[in-house]
C-alpha cells in the first residue's frame, strides 16, 4: 500500500515537472540550433532549347562533404563541426567554396534528353548569414542546351545528395516528383502532360513516409517503443497506438494544408521531451490509465507537427495533394507498425509472459529510452 502511494506521488510530481518543462522549452527552444536535413528543391523549365534548373539546397552540408542519403540530422556525422563553421561564413567567403564543390558534384548530376546534357553553373545566390544557428537555403542555377529533337528528359540525382523534389515549370500538367540520392526520374515530357495520376502520387509518397520512420525517424521510433513497453498485453498497446495515430493524422493534415505552422526549433525539443515522459512513466505505471490516453493524444498532435514540418519541405504536387498526403501518412503508419512488429517478435513473443519481464526488460528498456530522449532534448535546445 505504501509503495503504491509513493509511486502515485512520483507520477503526480512527474506530470507537474513535465508541464513546467513544456512551458519553458516553448520559450527557450526558439533559439535552438537546427541540424535537421531537409530535401533539396529543383525547379526546372525549358525555353528556346535551353534548360534552366534552379536548385534550392542547404549548400553548406554539400560543401562540408556530408553524405545526406538516409540522414536526418547533421550532428550524426563527422563533418558536423565543419558544417556549423560554414554556416557562419558570409556569401563572399562561401561562394568560391560552392564553385569548387559544384565542379566536383556536377559530373554525378546526369541529365538525359536524347543524349547527355552538359550542365554548368550560371548563378550562385547565398543569403546573408542572419542567425548562424539556423540553416539557410542557397540557390544554384544550372543551365544546359537541350537537343532540338528531344521530346522528354530524365534526371538522375547524385548519390550522397539526400532527397530532392523535382518540379517542372512553364507547362500544363507539369511533373512533380521526389527522388532519393542515386535515383533517376521517369521520362518527363518537355511539353507538359507528365503530371502524376492520383495512384502515382499515392504510391510515390508511401516510401517517403515510411523512410521518415525507418530509418530516419529515431525519435518517433523511440516514442512508439515507449508505448510498447508499458504492458505485455496487446490490447493496451493497440489502444495507445490508435490514439497516437488519430492525433498525429490531424496535425499532419492541418500542417500540410498550411493551417497550422509551428517552428521546428520548438516542436523538435518537445518531441524529445515526450519520449522522456512516456519512458519515465513506464517505470512507475503498471497499467494504462485513462488519463494517459489523453496525454498520448496530445503527444500525437505534437508528433504530427513534426511530420508536417518535414512534409512541408517536399512541396506536395498541387494537382495531387490529397493522394500524396494520404500516401505519406500510410507510409508513416506502416513504419510504426513495422517497429511494433519487430519489437513484438524480438522481445514480447519470447519474454512477455515471463514473471520478471517488467523488471528485467521493460524498465531497463524504458530507462534507456528516457536517457536518449533526455540527451536529444538537451542537444536540441542547447547544442
Amino acid at each position: 500500500m505504501r509503495v503504491s502511494l509513493v509511486a502515485g506521488r512520483c507520477l503526480t510530481w512527474l506530470r507537474v515537472l513535465f508541464a513546467l518543462l513544456f512551458c519553458w522549452v516553448a520559450i527557450a527552444a526558439a533559439s535552438a540550433r537546427a541540424h535537421e536535413v531537409t530535401p533539396a528543391i529543383a525547379d526546372f523549365s525549358v525555353k528556346d532549347g535551353q534548360i534552366t534548373l534552379e536548385l534550392r539546397l542547404n549548400v553548406e552540408a554539400f560543401v562540408a562533404g556530408i553524405n545526406l542519403d538516409g540522414l536526418s540530422d547533421t550532428n550524426q556525422t563527422e563533418q558536423s563541426a565543419d558544417y556549423d563553421e560554414l554556416r557562419a561564413l558570409g556569401a563572399r567567403e562561401l561562394e568560391p567554396m560552392v564553385q569548387l564543390f559544384a565542379e566536383e558534384w556536377l559530373p554525378g548530376f546526369s541529365l538525359q534528353a536524347g543524349g547527355p546534357v552538359v550542365l554548368s553553373v550560371s548563378k550562385v545566390t547565398i543569403p546573408d548569414v542572419g542567425d548562424a544557428s539556423l540553416p539557410r537555403s542557397s540557390f544554384l542555377e544550372l543551365t544546359g542546351e537541350i537537343p532540338s529533337e528531344a521530346r522528354s528528359l530524365r534526371i538522375a540525382w547524385p548519390v550522397g545528395s539526400g532527397g530532392v523534389v523535382l518540379r517542372q515549370n512553364g507547362v500544363e500538367a507539369p511533373y512533380t516528383g521526389y527522388l532519393q540520392g542515386g535515383e533517376t526520374s521517369p521520362p518527363i515530357a518537355l511539353g507538359g502532360g507528365s503530371a502524376q495520376t492520383p495512384v502515382d502520387a499515392f504510391m510515390e509518397y508511401i516510401p517517403v513516409g515510411f523512410t521518415h520512420i525507418l530509418p530516419k525517424g529515431l525519435d518517433h521510433i523511440l516514442f512508439v517503443l515507449g508505448l510498447f513497453f508499458l504492458s505485455p498485453r496487446v490490447r493496451p498497446l493497440l489502444l495507445q497506438v490508435s490514439v497516437f495515430t488519430v492525433a498525429h493524422t490531424i496535425t499532419l493534415a492541418l500542417g500540410a494544408l498550411g493551417m497550422v505552422d509551428v517552428n521546428p526549433s520548438i516542436v523538435e525539443p518537445l518531441i524529445a521531451l515526450s519520449i522522456v515522459f512516456v519512458a519515465v512513466e513506464n517505470i512507475f505505471a503498471r497499467k494504462l490509465h485513462s488519463w494517459r490516453t489523453f496525454v498520448i493524444f496530445g503527444f500525437g498532435l505534437l508528433h504530427g507537427l513534426g511530420f508536417a514540418s518535414v512534409l512541408g519541405e517536399f512541396g506536395l504536387p498541387p494537382s495531387q495533394f490529397l493522394p500524396a498526403l494520404i500516401g505519406f501518412n500510410v507510409g508513416v503508419e506502416l513504419g510504426q507498425l513495422a517497429v511494433i512488429a519487430v519489437a513484438y517478435l524480438g522481445v514480447r513473443l519470447w519474454f512477455g509472459r515471463h514473471p520478471k519481464y517488467r523488471g528485467r526488460v521493460a524498465i531497463p528498456a524504458s530507462v534507456t529510452i528516457a536517457m536518449i530522449g533526455g540527451y536529444w532534448f538537451v542537444e536540441r535546445v542547447f547544442l
